[in-house]
This record gives structure tokens, C-alpha cells and sequence, in this order.
């Protein structure tokens, strides 16, 4: 069974779609075992509160640096026995969770990798600005400096000409983003990932006798 938590810091959409996938037994051999936020009003605590997930609010205010936040986090996750870390709209540096829990943590970012990775503005103004007809969202795991490192999956969304940047960004999350992580924690989970050097290899599924 992977012990996982997720990471959050804002309304919580990407974590409902993880609830939604344990709902309906999508997620073999998984178990959320609690969800750490940053804000304590954040509605992605209600998310998981009514689906009888443990939440815990670690304030980034309550630090007086960044890496003593971190070393908070990695450590109630150790405490816990996480096995897995997922990133859902969390706000903050991963610090010493991208080192202490190397290749164990799993996020989405809204473009394909890697077009607009690390743009002062959001990647779906910048696909539009560039003229791009096509964007879309990456899974990925976090590399070792907390950044955005082998690619799991990726999902191509299609823009249109009378797209905005408010349209197009709910466009990428609902049929990129929300799709994609559940995927990844599923392939997680099947232990069907392989990170050989900067790329993830998907090992067939085996089929069930």
C-alpha cells in the first residue's frame, strides 16, 4: 500500500480530482493518508475533511526561512511514513522534500514541458502571446532541486482563437491538469514508472489472470 500526502495550498481542485479517483477505486494500492496546507482557511481543506482525510496546516508565516518551512514538512511526512509526496497547487519551495523524498514527488504543471517553464506570467497568457495553437500540461516528477524534472505524461489541449488567458488556463486545468495527475499517481501506484537518467519509461501493465 502507498502512504501518500498531498501538498496544497488554495481551493484545492487538483486534490478533488484525487478524491474523486479513490471514490471510485481508480488508485490500486493507495491510501491519502493526510493533506498538509499552507493557508488554514483554504477551502482544499473542506475537500478533504468531507472525505475523511487527516489535514494539517503548516503556515509558511510561522518560519523564519523557507528551509526551516521545508524541514517542517519533510519532517511530518518522515513521521508519517509517506511513501509518496503530490503536489496540488502548492505555493511554496520544495526545499529538502525534493532531496529527502527523491523521485517520490509527483506534480502537474499547465504547458508541455518545456515550453514556458519558469515564465514571469502564466504559461497561458505566454502560449497566447507566442501565438501557439497548441498548449497543454505536463506530469512530472520533481527533480532534486525541487524543480521540474522527468516528464510522466503529457496532455495536448488545443487553443482557440477566441480564447483568453482566464478561458484558456480553465481549459488546460480541466482537460489537461486534472486528468493527468490522477494518471500519474495510478501509473505510481502500478510501480509501472522507470526514471532511467532525465526520462520516465511506462512498463506495459501486466494483465490480471
Amino acid at each position: 500500500m502507498i502512504r501518500a500526502a498531498v501538498l496544497v495550498s488554495g481551493d484545492g481542485g487538483k486534490l478533488q480530482t484525487i478524491l474523486d479517483s479513490m471514490y471510485f477505486g481508480e488508485i490500486p494500492n493507495f491510501e491519502l493518508t493526510a493533506v498538509i496546507c499552507t493557508e488554514p482557511d483554504a477551502y482544499a481543506l473542506r475537500r478533504a475533511s468531507n472525505s475523511g482525510v487527516q489535514t494539517f496546516v503548516v503556515e509558511p508565516s510561522m518560519f523564519p526561512t523557507k528551509l526551516s518551512y521545508s524541514m517542517a514538512i519533510s519532517n511530518k511526512l518522515k513521521d508519517m511514513d509517506i511513501d509518496l509526496v503530490i503536489l496540488a497547487g502548492f505555493n511554496m519551495p520544495l526545499g529538502v522534500i525534493s532531496t529527502q523524498f527523491r523521485k517520490r514527488v509527483i506534480g502537474v504543471y499547465p504547458s508541455l514541458i518545456p515550453a514556458f517553464v519558469n515564465c514571469d506570467e502564466s504559461p497561458a497568457r505566454a502560449a497566447l502571446e507566442r501565438g501557439c495553437r497548441v498548449t497543454g500540461a505536463t506530469a512530472y516528477f520533481a527533480d532534486i532541486d525541487g524543480n521540474i524534472g522527468p516528464i510522466i505524461a503529457q496532455q495536448a489541449v488545443e487553443i482557440n482563437p477566441n480564447d483568453t488567458p482566464e478561458t484558456l488556463e480553465r481549459r488546460i486545468m480541466e482537460e489537461a491538469e486534472w486528468k493527468l495527475l490522477p494518471r500519474a499517481i495510478i501509473l505510481y501506484c502500478q510501480n509501472r514508472l522507470e526514471i532511467h537518467g532525465e526520462r520516465v519509461v511506462i512498463r506495459p501493465e501486466i494483465p490480471r489472470n
